[in-house]
């Protein structure tokens, strides 16, 4: 069965009002789009575009057992247009997650918690814009030191501090604290001069993240993250303990269905250092970008690795007169068009016609999908239940 989903843009302060109204073709937004949610995820389930008035979460409470759906979607697709930096995160890996969630529910009730239930939360991101900047794990500690030497005697005392990968995770426990702010105030003051042929871009990243957040410790702790430029269709995926913020740019996001979220600064919002540290991956070194890889019948389908259970993603582009893109489902579907104009027909022939941002939910019980017209669409379905490289 095809359900058309549809749903509202969330109106996040980072989110920007040009990337999701230029991928739609609409005029600029009044104020910020950051994402659009395509899946049942309780926070913001999409909605049925079939008259019913339900959103999915209903829908596959009272109709999914009869096309195959026994339980919630593994996995969350989104829109995510970013005019300026999210905070800096990390997420659990899912022994972590059932843990602590289990500890949690010993508090006493309207005492702070940090997992909203005891899922891992992997992610997959893929740049739709043709820029796409991300802060994605730890930068190798050698490089690390060469860019803090830009900073000179502002920066001394945190370099005394990184000897090893041990001296890293402490480094950032000690700036996220609140006792190095002198030394925080003194490195943001040094960026406006810093200059280094090597690390251009991320000193400029940094001036940048200090304007948006002038005072946070966040903007110290980039400065131990790789920066990283995705272009158009390449992509990062994020495990967990890996600490990552993104930046700027439009993309397709896809995760596991969690809301557990640990802070890392660059934002107003609690942190907690302790847990932080208690499941952040302190190993640095570069985090690849993940490149598409051809699968299926066709060379119209590409797929992202990520070998997570939760989720799988494919990118399937057709063009008028080519080839049709055939995919068989794994479980349930959704289809997100995200350039041109493509049709998704299922095995009775009925059709749902998509343009960007646009998605239809396709249930396990469809035997293929076939994707036609002059455009491109991910695929979100679930992974590979065989392998997980989510513990650290």
């Amino acid at each position: 069965m095809l359900l058309p989903l549809t749903n509202a843009p969330r109106d996040y302060a980072w989110g920007s009002t040009t990337l999701i109204a230029a991928l739609e073709g609409r005029p600029d937004a009044a104020g910020p789009e950051a994402e659009i949610w395509y899946g049942d995820h309780p926070s913001d389930p999409s909605e049925v575009a079939d008259g019913s008035g339900l959103t999915l979460d209903r829908w596959i409470a009272a109709e999914g057992a009869a096309h195959g759906i026994t339980a919630r979607l593994p996995y969350l697709l989104k829109l995510l247009a970013a005019s300026q930096v999210l905070s800096i995160q990390v997420h659990p890996s899912k022994a972590q997650a059932e843990e602590a969630f289990a500890r949690e529910a010993s508090l006493p009730e309207g005492a702070p918690r940090n997992y909203a239930d005891d899922n891992h939360k992997p992610e997959m991101i893929v740049a739709l814009s043709d820029r796409f900047e991300a802060l994605s794990g730890l930068r190798e500690l050698g490089a690390t030191r060469r860019l803090l030497e830009a900073l000179g005697e502002a920066a001394a005392p945190l370099r005394a501090r990184l000897a090893d990968d041990e001296g890293l995770a402490n480094a950032i426990g000690w700036l996220l604290s609140g006792e190095a702010r002198d030394v925080v105030a003194a490195i943001e003051a040094a960026l406006a001069d810093a200059q280094s042929t090597e690390f251009a871009a991320e000193l400029a990243n940094a001036r940048r993240l200090a304007h948006w957040y002038p005072g946070d410790p966040g903007v110290v702790v980039a400065l131990l993250m790789n920066y990283v430029v995705l272009r158009r269709g390449e992509s990062v995926f994020l495990r967990a303990g890996m600490l990552h913020a993104y930046v700027s740019g439009l993309g397709v996001e896809l995760m596991a269905a969690s809301d557990n979220v640990l802070r890392g600064g660059l934002t107003p919002k609690r942190i907690d250092v302790d847990e932080l540290l208690r499941i952040l991956d302190p190993t640095p070194g570069p985090v690849p970008v993940v490149l598409p890889v051809c699968v299926g019948e066709d060379r119209g389908v590409d797929a992202f690795p990520a070998d997570v259970p939760d989720f799988a993603l494919l990118r399937a582009r057709v063009s008028a007169g080519g080839a049709e893109a055939v995919i068989r489902p794994a479980g349930p579907l959704i289809v997100l068009a995200t350039a041109g104009a493509v049709t998704v027909a299922g095995d009775d022939g009925r059709e749902v016609a998509l343009t960007p941002a646009r998605a239809v939910f396709v249930t396990p019980d469809e035997s293929r999908i076939r994707i036609t017209g002059d455009g491109e669409a991910f695929i979100a379905q679930p992974g590979t239940p065989s392998t997980d490289r989510d513990t650290p």
